[in-house]
């Protein structure tokens, strides 16, 4: 038998599957059974048919070089699916939707009232020191007054079992395309054990997507026009926007498919003539959104679109400006956000969070590098970022010197031991670190993915999960707990 539970070993962190001495947690029994019954061949039967089913469906992402160049890869992906159960999945759906509500509130106000801000619950300073305020968004208002119409929140589990929230992506978030695609090769992979397990659906996301975004069409009318708006072939998440252009039946368009007429309506070029748009589902960020508003030389963005946006003639998903909530120094004050505008305390909690803008603070994080990890503001995708227990002194060096030329863009946080699952190394599974990506729709009601977008460090002993830099993803179940 080529997995022996018996001899893994999470080390002193929380592992997903197993607990301690081997035992399974309740809601994975089933599936660690199974795994232990495969011998070495059939594993490897199985990892085969995955990357087989993978190079079919054509699911890659883009990595780029230092030298300007990029390649597409086929998607990394472990077959041992993460196991969550319900009862506690219910509760993290409960705090993600109450986050979203706050944060939509939250910059709401910002681009009007400014009452949070004016009542001293959130810093002016901050505010007047963000890189994604958007003075051209100020008295806009969005259908149903929600700005942030999909957002991905990235969830940590720390050693003692806690679920933290570690950061909210609001601007264009990524990788629902692989949580879906990911779902279906595990079915390729193990349709033995859908029969086995009752485990929530998540392959409604693009009709759920497609309904939310009619919700919030400007004209009243049963089939609104829909489409994708994409920088174009070249970026990374391009598999992403073609391939829920087509799960959802609309159109994938770039800049240059678009035009602002006279009557500040947005049309699409087709070989017919110009169609009206109703609502653009955009994946460019904003300074390229649109070249009369924002940077003049963006070639990627539609001439006009702010302005047929504020003329209520065409609805924009994500709303231009969200990206105010999407600040690393922003996500410190989240929880203080929700009891303002809720008056409700966190269901999910914050990682504690040092700001570097504070002077007390910032000379803290300055005499504890060693031992934090260190981000700017508005950076993602693991960039950036200073991980100081892993770090030389000459980087952590470095950092004190970009600390203390601009503290406002730095926050730090402890190291959190990330939680672990089995993962396969050859035909042995060994503990590897993941965090979890769900995705929440806010439009006419808040909708949240059934689990999300695992994301697995595959290099022994690392933290980062991006796939541009040596990640990969796994299936995620949201089980009943009786499933064992």
């Amino acid at each position: 038998m080529a997995i022996r539970w018996g001899a893994y070993r999470a080390k002193g962190l929380y592992d997903e599957l197993i607990r301690a001495a081997g035992k399974p947690r309740p809601a994975a029994a089933r599936l660690c059974d199974y795994m232990k019954s495969l011998t070495d061949a059939e594993i490897e039967e199985r990892k085969q048919a995955a990357e087989a089913a993978i190079r079919v469906m054509g699911v890659t992402f883009r990595v780029y070089s230092e030298e300007g160049g990029s390649i597409d890869r086929a998607w990394p992906f472990d077959i041992i699916p993460r196991i969550i159960a319900a009862s506690e999945w219910r509760r993290i759906e409960a705090g993600l939707k109450q986050r979203v509500h706050a944060l939509n509130l939250f910059i709401n106000d910002l681009y009007h009232d400014q009452r949070i801000v004016n009542d001293g619950a959130f810093p002016r300073e901050v505010l007047a020191s963000s890189k994604n305020f958007r003075p051209q968004c100020v008295g806009v208002n969005p259908p149903r007054g929600v700005w942030a119409h999909i957002c991905g929140s990235d969830l940590v589990r720390d050693r003692d079992g806690t679920v933290y929230v570690l950061e909210d992506n609001l601007r264009v978030p990524s990788g629902v395309s692989y949580m879906l695609e990911n779902r279906l090769v595990q079915k390729r992979v193990f349709p033995e054990l859908f029969e086995q397990y009752s485990i929530d659906p998540v392959d409604d996301y693009p009709s759920q997507l497609y309904d939310m975004l009619c919700s919030i069409a400007p004209r009243p009318g049963n089939k609104p026009e829909v489409v994708v708006l994409t920088p174009g072939i070249y970026n990374s998440a391009y598999f992403e926007h073609s391939y829920l252009a087509q799960q959802m039946g609309v159109e994938l368009v770039e800049g240059r498919d678009l035009v602002v007429g006279d009557d500040d309506a947005v049309y699409m070029r087709t070989i017919g003539g110009l169609t009206r748009v109703d609502v653009i589902y955009r994946r460019i960020d904003d300074l390229f959104l649109d070249p009369e508003a924002f940077n003049p030389e963006s070639q990627l963005g539609v001439r006009g679109l702010l302005r047929a946006w504020k003329s209520g003639n065409v609805a924009l998903a994500n709303a231009p400006g969200a990206g105010v909530a999407d600040d690393k120094v922003v996500y410190a004050f989240v929880p203080k956000v929700i009891k303002y505008y809720l008056g409700e305390e966190a269901i999910l909690p914050n990682v504690p969070t040092y700001l570097c803008m504070d002077e007390k603070e910032r000379e803290f994080v300055v005499a504890n590098l060693d031992k934090l990890v260190v981000k700017p503001a508005n950076e993602s995708g693991g960039y950036g970022m200073l991980i100081g227990p892993h770090a030389t002194q000459k980087e952590r060096d470095e950092f004190v010197r970009l600390i203390r030329r601009d503290p406002r863009n730095y926050i730090a946080q402890p190291l959190i031991s990330l939680s672990t699952t089995p993962t396969l190394v050859d035909t042995r599974a060994e503990p590897r670190h993941i965090d979890l990506r769900p995705f929440i729709l806010s439009g006419e009601s808040v909708y949240v993915t059934t689990g999300g977008l695992t994301r697995v460090a595959l290099r022994k002993g690392s933290t980062v999960v991006n796939s541009s830099q040596g990640g990969g993803s796994k299936d995620t179940w949201i089980v009943e707990d009786d499933s064992s």
